[in-house]
This record gives structure tokens, C-alpha cells and sequence, in this order.
């Protein structure tokens, strides 16, 4: 904890549904098609899953290889591989043809080839999030579930005021780690982090063999139809798939509906019926979840400007949690004043305040 005390306050439990970390697990991947400059940061953040795994005693990433799927020349193909160039990372251009052979749960046109990586694989997000939270209670820190932040102001001379639902207190820095809460909070982001109601679905593949753990890799397909993203069948029944963008829902967090229906299985199985056929049975779960988009879907990772002492984390529109292990080190470096050894330029409030737009 850099010699720190420290206080973590979250206004749902610890963990929780409410945000962006349920739903059993989430991708973790090398080859970045969003921008070369988060393979470096990747890199760390795998070294910290396997020393946190360590420390709770037990596996939280699993390695299943990743597939970005998408038409040949298109900007999902192009991107990832310029990441596997830049940073030397090992991988397969393989045809829809090749892909079928080798995982016969994808059905994909003539067209299509994709990029594998023998790196990706997931996350048990929610075994993460109480394993982290038991490494920071056994260091020395303070977690208090259910006091929702309020506000907070400078103070003269240094530090800041936070109130809670709970009580008021004073720290010489604060976090601010929201997510689709965070421009109700630091109302100079509203407009810059936008929520959005996501929906993630479970179905019974008519053909079980074809997506299970160790025979189906986790994967990110880019089509005319959607972005979608799949799981091997792992820890609760069913074939796992979501849709980036989902029906398009934004709005302020606590008036997005959090109950799935009949249009959220409807958006899922489109994705199915194209290229998952084998797993378009029967329903067994939806979830919602909530993803904070930012207007190039990028991190937000800095000090707020006229608040020397308040740090803003994310939101990480949709493809954050692989990451958590390391922007938790990057954080500590922040709050520490100590030089942070990854080029953070692509995750400035600048960027986004100024009128800049930092895409790849």
C-alpha cells in the first residue's frame, strides 16, 4: 500500500451486480486491437493476475487462447495484427476454414479470417474482485460496502473533503473509481462518461462437446450485424455471448432498466443464428450489466484539472477488467508521486476536455 492508509468505500456490496464486473468472467487478451499502447500495461496486468492468484490460493486466469474474428483486410484484423507486430507477440492468421476445423462451434463465412493468440483467455471476475478485496483487508486497508460517496471538496492548504452517506471524512487523496456513476459525481465528465445498459446471455448449445473449456477460446467477432463476444461454457451452464453496444440504451445509471427482456435474447441470438449456430438452444440466463463509455472508448486515467489531490480512474467503455490488476498499481504509483513506467498519454483528460480524439 506505498505506506499509505487507506479507505475504500463502494455504495453497493463488496462485490456486487451493479456495474461492469459480474457475470462469472471477463476477457483478457495480448493481442489489443483498441491500440498497441495497451499491450505493455496488459503485460503487467497478467504478471499481477498470476501474483494475486498466489496470494488467495486459488486460479483466477484461465488461458484458452483468443480469436478477433472479423472480414479480411477489416480494421479488427488489421489492428490486432499491428499490435502482434509492434510488441512481438506470437500468433496465427487463420481462415474461416482453418478456424472451423480447429473449432468446429464457429461457423463463419468465405470471407472472414482471424487472429490467434495463445494468450487470452478470461478472468473469474467476481473470484477476483473478493480475492483482491481479502489481499487489501490482510494489508492493512479499510473497505466499507454500502456508503455511497455524496461529494467531495478541496481542502485549504491540501487534501480533500468526502462526504458519504455514512460520514464525512478527509484524506489526502482521493480516488474517484465510479464507474457509470463517476459524472454524477465529477460533473465535468458527465458528457465524457457516458453509461450504457448491456446485456449478457447464456443458451444451451444443441452440441455441448463444441464449447467447452479447453475446446472453444474466447473470442471478439466484428460483423455487419454487431460486435460480438463469446466464452467457453465455464462455471454456470451455458454458451456465453454478449454484444458491445447492445440496443444502444445510455442514460444516466440509475435510470437504465436493469431487467433484461425479450429484445435483449432477441439482439444475443443474432449472433447465434450467423455464427454460433451449434449454441442457439434453449435460454438459461440473462444478465445486465453497465458498461461507461467514453467518446473514443478509451481509459480515463489522471488527476482531475483544478483538483491537484483528486485521481479519476476509468471508465474503460466496455473492455476495462482485464486491466484492473495493473491500473490498481498505476493508481498506487499516482496517489505515491512515483513516475509510472507505462506511457499514459492515451488515458489523458486532455484528450477528451480539449476536443482531441486519441483513436488509433
Amino acid at each position: 500500500m506505498r505506506g499509505k492508509r487507506v479507505l475504500g468505500c463502494d455504495r453497493y456490496d463488496i462485490p456486487n451486480a451493479m456495474g461492469s464486473s459480474h457475470g462469472v468472467n471477463r476477457i483478457i487478451r495480448l493481442a489489443y486491437f483498441e491500440h498497441p499502447a495497451y499491450v505493455p500495461i496488459l503485460r503487467r496486468a497478467y504478471e499481477l493476475w498470476r501474483e494475486t492468484e498466489k496470494l488467495a490460493g486459488e486460479q483466477l486466469l484461465y488461458a484458452t487462447g483468443s480469436l478477433d474474428i472479423g472480414e479480411d483486410g477489416s480494421e479488427i484484423i488489421s489492428r490486432s495484427l499491428a499490435s502482434c507486430a509492434l510488441h512481438k507477440l506470437p500468433h496465427e492468421l487463420l481462415s474461416a476454414d482453418q478456424v472451423g476445423a480447429r473449432y468446429p462451434g464457429y461457423t463463419l463465412p468465405d470471407n472472414y479470417v482471424a487472429l490467434y493468440q495463445q494468450d487470452g483467455g478470461f478472468v473469474a471476475s467476481e473470484r477476483a474482485i473478493v480475492a483482491a478485496a481479502n489481499i487489501a483487508l490482510k494489508a492493512g486497508a479499510e473497505l466499507r460496502a454500502r456508503e455511497a460517496m455524496l461529494d467531495f471538496e478541496p481542502i485549504a492548504g491540501g487534501g480533500v473533503r468526502v462526504r458519504t452517506s455514512r460520514a464525512t471524512y478527509e484524506a489526502g487523496q482521493l480516488i474517484v473509481a465510479a464507474g457509470a456513476w463517476i459524472g454524477d459525481l465529477v460533473p465535468a465528465l458527465r458528457r465524457l462518461a457516458v453509461p450504457e445498459r448491456q446485456v449478457l446471455g447464456w443458451f444451451q448449445p444443441k452440441n455441448p462437446e463444441l464449447f467447452q473449456l479447453g475446446k472453444f477460446p474466447v473470442s471478439n467477432l466484428k460483423s455487419d450485424i454487431g460486435h460480438f463476444y463469446q466464452f467457453p461454457t465455464w462455471h454456470v451452464p451455458g454458451f456465453k455471448i454478449g454484444l458491445y453496444h447492445h440496443l444502444g440504451e445510455q442514460g444516466p445509471a440509475d435510470e437504465l432498466p436493469r431487467e433484461p427482456h425479450q429484445a435483449d435474447e432477441d439482439a444475443l441470438r443474432r449472433g447465434l443464428a450467423a455464427f454460433f449456430p451449434e449454441a442457439d438452444g434453449e435460454l438459461l440466463a440473462l444478465r445486465s450489466c453497465m458498461f461507461t463509455n467514453t467518446p473514443d472508448e478509451h481509459f480515463i486515467l489522471d488527476r482531475l484539472p483544478g483538483y491537484p489531490d483528486v485521481i479519476v480512474a476509468s471508465p474503460c467503455s466496455g473492455h476495462g477488467f482485464k486491466f484492473s490488476s495493473a491500473i490498481g498499481e498505476i493508481l498506487a504509483d499516482l496517489v505515491s508521486e512515483a513516475k509510472s513506467p507505462f506511457d499514459l498519454t492515451l488515458f489523458s483528460l486532455d484528450r477528451l476536455v480539449d476536443g482531441g480524439d486519441e483513436t488509433a
